[in-house]
């Protein structure tokens, strides 16, 4: 299948499958609910299960050639190759510890890659009510009464940047020493892919990661962030790559562009 040339016209069905995941997660957050441990020994609810069956058979009509990698099928050894052609990367409840916790920092992520970057993406938050989604240069919040507006990243302050690291993950030490390279920034948290969601509607300017993430935990963030203007590197300034052959990412740092 050939892509649209404005990918902006794939946001209102992905911000659909992703509500309608959303609206799973939350049945069963509503309710006591067992957690189980994966190989890796991270954690999995039947919410995770639940959106993943929801999103995929909607990104497959969607697109029918374009191959899917999510979370928990990747778990169970279902990968697919996919090559350098454009593919979906589907992390159907990031922040699954958050999710645990009943702290409401946990996220639906559905992206797309093309050309080797993330092209379009959506992120919900459902115990928020608030979605993310952008595309093309163009990316948008949509709060819990339905509003929708454009959003931007903005300019990183040259004293006082607020700086987010996750609620669940992260080296202190390191976030430390890191931050003494901007004078007077200030540190907050939150869980998931909010981070990459709040620079790039501009409510904090830098989210460093110290620690492993794979490709579906950054991709549909890292488009919201890019439509936003900003951008996803590692420690040496380069672009975070996808498609990698194990899925994993290096330390990065999501941000603004300078």
């Amino acid at each position: 299948m050939t892509l649209p040339a404005d990918l902006v016209s794939l946001l209102p069905a992905l911000e659909e499958l992703a509500r309608r995941a959303g609206a799973a997660i939350m049945e069963i957050y509503a309710h006591d609910f067992d957690v189980r441990r994966k190989g890796d020994q991270s954690p999995v609810t039947a919410a995770d299960e639940r959106a993943e069956a929801l999103i995929l058979p909607g990104l497959r009509a969607l697109t029918p050639d374009i191959p899917i990698v999510a979370e928990e099928e990747a778990a169970a050894g279902r990968i697919p190759k996919v090559g350098r052609g454009p593919f979906w990367l589907v992390d159907p409840l990031d922040g699954t510890k958050e999710f645990i916790k009943r702290n409401g920092e946990f996220t639906v992520n559905i992206g797309l890659i093309a050309d080797g970057v993330p092209a379009a993406g959506v992120v919900l938050a459902p115990a928020m009510g608030v979605l993310w989604s952008g595309a093309c240069g163009r990316a948008f919040r949509v709060d819990a009464t339905g509003e929708r507006r454009a959003i931007r990243c903005r300019a990183l302050p040259a004293c006082g940047a607020v700086v987010l690291t996750s609620r669940s993950h992260n080296n202190p030490e390191a976030l430390k020493t890191w931050m003494e390279q901007f004078p007077g920034s200030t540190l907050d948290f939150a869980g998931s892919s909010l981070k990459f969601c709040k620079v790039a509607e501009g409510s904090a300017d830098l989210y460093p990661r110290f620690g492993p993430t794979c490709e579906w935990d950054t991709a549909a963030a890292s488009a919201v962030l890019l439509a936003a203007g900003g951008r996803v590197e590692t420690f040496d300034g380069v672009p975070l790559a996808y498609a990698k052959p194990d899925f994993r990412n290096p330390d990065f740092i999501a941000r603004a562009q300078p």
